[in-house]
């Protein structure tokens, strides 16, 4: 498939092959693009290098995204051996570990300013350096979760932070339309990856989608990674501001009744009912 044939941009945040990020770059790459690749940190290069050099990338390097003048590089150095950028991916987000347990209300004010500043304001960093070298236009879309509608177990700092990231991409795509480039943003259905096992409880959480989702399933890499084809491609080129739920239905519905059984049994509903009786 040509989908992407002629198509250069830049990915940040793939760390290795479980990841949504992963997926997202083997569908573009398979289609046909030319991706420059970023790692955080010099011990995260082992992982990158190999996934960017199977995909024939001319550019891995690092980028720590909370640094200005980092991404100034960055972009530069993609001028430079790529010129015109057509697509940026935002797949990058932390939190401390600290902060993703326990209660919300006792998370740090530290806590809050790291995961605000990786998770949200770099997608605002990003998009002003890319601006300049999508001349013709562009797409850049960030990933997100249904945490930031929604209260979830464990998910805390980080689902405050993809809600920022969500309002963040509405405001740039109001800014950035003009320029005919489009800002969105995936929100994926739990899937086994490494960023996902550092949230308490993560594996409830893949058996309790596969019981409220209507499609009945936990969503795959690959259905992910077919969304971000579309974004990045233009298919959807009429398509701006928006959060695009890939869960398998997962945030249209309240619960199934098999998932709804499965939290009264859990819960031990009825014994609670005859002991308030």
């Amino acid at each position: 498939m040509d989908l992407m044939k002629g198509k250069k941009g830049i990915i940040f945040g793939v760390s290795n092959t479980s990841g949504i990020a992963y997926g997202i770059a083997k569908e573009l790459s398979d289609a046909g693009a030319e991706i420059a690749f970023t790692y955080a940190n010099p011990a995260m290069e082992k992982r990158v290098r190999p996934i960017a050099e199977s995909m024939g990338s001319k550019m891995i390097v690092e980028c720590d995204v909370t640094d200005e003048a980092k991404l100034q590089e960055v972009f530069a150095e993609y001028e430079k051996t790529y010129g015109e950028l057509d697509f940026v991916v935002h797949a990058v987000a932390f939190a401390n570990r600290d902060d993703l347990t326990g209660e919300f209300v006792n998370t740090s004010k530290d806590g809050w300013d790291l995961a605000m500043g990786v998770s949200a304001y770099s997608l605002v960093s990003i998009a002003r350096n890319a601006r300049p070298l999508m001349k013709n236009g562009g797409s850049i879309f960030a990933l997100t979760y249904l945490g930031s509608e929604k209260a979830v177990a464990n998910y805390n700092i980080m689902g405050v932070a993809k809600a920022a990231l969500e309002a963040s991409m509405r405001y740039l795509a109001d800014n950035l339309g003009k320029d005919n480039i489009r800002v969105n943003c995936i929100s994926a259905g739990p899937v086994k990856t490494l960023a996902a096992s550092g949230i308490g409880g993560f594996n409830k959480m893949l058996k309790a989608a596969v019981l409220k989702a209507p499609m009945h399933r936990n969503v795959t890499l690959e259905d992910i990674g077919k969304t971000g084809l579309y974004l990045a491609s233009d298919l959807s080129t009429g398509v701006t501001g928006e959060v695009i739920h890939v869960d398998c239905g997962c945030h249209a519905v309240y619960g199934s009744i098999e998932e709804m059984e499965a939290f009264v049994k859990a819960h031990k509903y009825d014994e609670m009912q005859e002991k308030a009786e």
